[in-house]
């Protein structure tokens, strides 16, 4: 099949079928990584209205578009209408103040399609024939409560009698080196309309920060060798050539507009500007008709093909280019421009997406299941991004720039100085959240697991690396504070994978043991900061449970103390499971990590006897409500449950493993020390389950008992209580009346 195969050279590296893919972000300002203020506000310091004057310093944003991996030569679109005040080249959306649920893209626009490679990618952007609504969106939605709804592009009625075109995007590669581009732009309307389309090849500023490190290069070069021929030059990169085609039956032909891709220093800050030719040149030449911003010199860091086209109602028109290595790797493409030729490639890249998914998801067969299945597929992949964040550089500032305030040594990240990220990354999404979030990421390779399985490995691995892990063993958790908790799912996420990508007998062990030694260190992180007491009680913060708690659990209590963390502890014995898994699993091929498993499964003996509060030191589990409980602590002799039924007290319920016997028994110095450590610590022996069935002996291992587990489900299952029609709801019904009283407050 040629998309396994394509997956199988890149993974041997034969061919970088990988190197070009959606990696361009959708939004790069408003980011912590271009944010260099003293108060830390990044969506005031480098705001939507700045971006196309401004040049980002860690990355590049883009409208339907794709860069190499390391974002140096980026690709993408600019619309304009005829009417908006500003080209389009990039999505708009709220920042966090401004939306009244926090940031939010007010764009519609979708992923369609794609193979891991990206040998072929579609995706979809509607954009209006009327003046794009900005103020609009800010203006309605500033005014709305939390209690509302959004105000999204939709209702402003600018879509309404269909005035809108269809912008699609379709790139197919003939080779790893050789991608083809094409935009077709549909007419929705019922009357003939004008609209201006600039596909835009640039590079990423490397050049003007004055900085050192792996990344910085000198100066990249664009130039027009010929009519809609360029040669794209850079210090790293293989030198490209990027074609256009002719777009017939036009009446106007094609401009090639070219600038530089730097800042307009007097337009943004009132400085004198340090060249003639800047970012923003294309949108004051085609939107305000300032012919002097482009240059003449047919050459810059930045060019685009300014096609204006006239399309009647109903109809559409294709634009056509190939970028491709120098010398073409390729000669499938003439020098005439062979459109049918060009077709053929992205007819075949398609039939081979088709057979890729049939391939892997063979029990998909319904036509609007499999649409779905392609298009959530293509979801998680277009939202890999190149993202770059070197933490040290960042807090000192660029040489060759303005010195940024000495605070910041000591404010945002300033204790992940060694972590270096340069990579292409999962994102949570390109737009609302252009960043990396660490257990997000953990559940993303779950399916990429079947989609990419080197991918997924790759991602995991690289989150316990030496440049992302904190010395202290801490896995960064996003960019706003990387030094925020999330609830410890790696290692479930590595197992799984593991167990996902190969077949029993044929599973990568080495894999699997390398992102075992350093969750150890992840592991004993936790437990000396989120423990401190060593009383297998932890805290954790908000734990990705953001807002069902009675106060913000990732800051001081308002009563003074320390919160005891029902979700905590529950999750910290669950991590105990997934590493005794893992250890049990590598035990079988190499014995020494027998030992690690007799110690994950004594720690989680531990935690079990503690949250359950079986040795008299009072646990989280309240006998009277039969619930699981954050407790409130301020000293020794002084604590109360806060009894506020949430998702906080279901947690517990994770944390579950069954050991068989017949793998066990393989393991002799595992069984003879769990066997000495059940006899010896009889106390801890009723927190173990023990079962045989036909012969067969299974240990279970859990938090609850089976009454704690009764208990609980009756609570999980009542309508009246956590069973909603739409799932399991985070608060029980019953809070909606319910008052908390703290005793101690």
């Amino acid at each position: 099949m040629a998309e396994q195969q394509r997956l199988e050279e890149d993974k041997l590296r034969i061919k970088n079928w990988k190197r070009w893919g959606p990696y361009l972000s959708e939004r790069q300002w408003g980011t912590v990584r271009e944010d260099y203020s003293q108060d830390g506000d990044c969506w005031n310091y480098f705001t939507h209205d700045q971006s196309r004057s401004r040049a980002y310093r860690w990355g590049e944003d883009g409208l339907l578009g794709f860069t190499d991996r390391q974002c140096r030569l980026c690709y993408g679109l600019a619309l304009w209408n005829g009417k908006d005040p500003i080209l389009k080249e990039r999505l708009f959306g709220l920042t966090g103040p401004e939306g009244n649920h926090g940031e939010d893209v007010k764009e519609n626009y979708y992923y369609l399609q794609s193979t891991p490679t990206h040998s072929y990618m579609k995706s979809q952007y509607k954009y209006p024939q009327d003046e794009f609504p900005y103020h609009k969106l800010i203006d309605v939605n500033r005014q709305r409560s939390v209690d509302e709804r959004e105000y999204e592009l939709e209702d402003t009625g600018v879509f309404d009698d269909n005035k809108y075109w269809d912008v699609i995007a379709e790139y197919a590669k003939a080779d790893d080196q050789d991608i083809l581009c094409k935009t077709t732009v549909w007419n929705r309307s019922s009357n003939e309309s004008v609209i201006h389309v600039i596909p835009t090849l640039w590079y990423r500023n490397t050049w003007i920060w004055g900085c050192k490190h792996e990344g910085c290069t000198r100066k990249a070069n664009i130039k027009q060798t010929k009519q809609m021929t360029f040669e794209c030059t850079h210090q790293t990169l293989n030198d490209m050539v990027w074609r256009c085609f002719e777009v017939e039956g036009q009446p106007e032909a094609a401009e090639v507009l070219f600038t530089e891709n730097e800042s307009n220093t007097e337009k943004l800050f009132g400085s004198e500007n340090y060249t003639r030719y800047y970012k923003d040149a294309f949108h004051r030449y085609i939107v305000d008709g300032e012919l002097s911003a482009v240059s003449p010199k047919q050459k810059g860091t930045k060019v685009g093909v300014s096609y204006k086209l006239v399309v009647p109602p109903g109809d559409k028109v294709i634009l056509r280019s190939r970028l491709t290595s120098k010398p073409a790797t390729t000669d499938v493409t003439t020098e005439d421009d062979d459109v049918d030729e060009f077709e053929l490639i992205f007819t075949k890249r398609i039939s081979e997406l088709q057979q890729f998914y049939q391939t892997t998801f063979p029990q998909v067969t319904n036509k609007q299941q499999v649409e779905i299945l392609q298009q959530a597929c293509a979801g998680l992949l277009h939202s890999k991004q190149f993202y770059h964040y070197i933490v040290d550089d960042w807090l000192k500032g660029d040489p060759d720039q303005i010195t940024p305030p000495s605070d910041r040594l000591k404010g945002r990240n300033h204790e992940w100085k060694h972590l270096f990220n340069r990579d292409v990354i999962s994102m949570p999404d390109k737009w609302e959240y252009p960043w990396y979030a660490s257990w997000d990421l953990a559940f993303h390779m779950i399916p990429f697991a079947h989609l990419d399985p080197e991918f997924a490995k790759s991602q995991l691995l690289l989150f316990l690396r030496e440049w992302y892990m904190s010395p202290s063993g801490q896995i960064p958790a996003y960019e706003f504070a990387f030094d925020d908790v999330n609830p410890p799912v790696h290692a479930w996420a590595v197992f799984r994978v593991y167990k996902l990508t190969a077949p029993r007998g044929s599973r990568d062990h080495i894999f699997l043991a390398r992102c075992f030694q350093k969750l150890i260190l992840n592991f004993t992180w936790w437990v000396n900061r989120k423990d401190p007491d060593g009383n297998n009680v932890f805290s954790g913060g908000f734990l990705g449970l953001d807002n069902i708690g009675v106060f913000d659990r990732s800051k001081p209590l308002p009563t003074g103390g320390r919160l005891e963390q029902a979700d905590g502890t529950g999750w910290m014995a669950f991590f105990c499971c997934q590493m005794l898994d893992i250890s049990l699993e590598l035990a079988l091929v190499d014995p020494s990590y027998e030992d690690m498993a007799s110690k994950f499964l004594e720690h989680f003996v531990s935690i079990v006897v503690a949250i359950n509060g079986q040795q008299g030191k009072g646990g989280l589990y309240d006998e009277e409500d039969g619930f699981f409980y954050d407790k409130l602590r301020l000293d020794d002799n002084h604590s109360e449950y806060l009894r506020v039924r949430s998702m906080v007290g279901l947690m517990p319920l994770y944390a579950c493993l069954v050991l068989e016997n017949k793998n066990t028994e393989k393991l002799k110095d595992f069984t003879k020390r769990t066997k000495w450590f059940l006899e010896n610590k009889p106390e801890l022996r009723s927190s173990v389950t023990f079962k045989t069935h036909e012969g067969n002996s299974r240990v279970l291992l859990s938090i609850p008992s089976k009454e704690q587990l009764l208990s609980l489900l009756s609570y999980l299952l009542d309508e009246d209580e956590f069973l909603s029609p739409y799932g399991i709801r985070s608060l029980s019904k019953k809070t909606r009346e319910a008052s908390v009283h703290i005793a101690s407050w």
